[in-house]
């Protein structure tokens, strides 16, 4: 992990997983892979916010591949953590945008595993 100079922002973390275990995707499972990420990271966790089907009428939930998961922001003190997983696809999209250094690889592998999926994408921006 090499310390964020003077003349950058911070970074951001772009993760595609593909052939994950769907039946992981929910609230319970995603909020720990939350805590346990942010604890690896060193990051300290605030407020988290979901969109989902989650008390949705059966009628009104939706039903396309793409758009048919679980979304969620966890807040860090530093910035955000984004999710959103896709149940009929197996596929889990992350960002990780802090403007405090953090070790993307540990970030990477720890998703993969957690998720139970192989990494398809992964992009590491530097923000200026």
């Amino acid at each position: 992990m090499t310390p964020l100079d003077n003349n950058h922002y911070g970074k951001e973390l772009i993760l595609d997983l593909h052939d994950c275990d769907p039946t992981i995707f929910n609230r319970r499972n995603i909020k720990q892979y939350f805590v346990e990420l942010c604890k690896l990271i060193d990051m300290d966790r605030c407020k988290l916010s979901w969109w989902d089907d989650h008390g949705v009428a059966p009628e009104d939930q939706q039903t396309e591949p793409h758009f048919k998961g679980t979304s969620a922001v966890q807040f860090i003190m530093t910035s955000n953590i984004v999710i959103h997983t896709l149940d009929l696809l197996g596929a889990v999209y992350i960002n990780i945008f802090s403007c405090k250094d953090f070790d993307a690889e540990i970030a990477q592998n720890f998703s993969a595993e957690w998720f139970k999926g192989k990494i398809v994408s992964s992009h590491l921006i530097e923000r200026k």
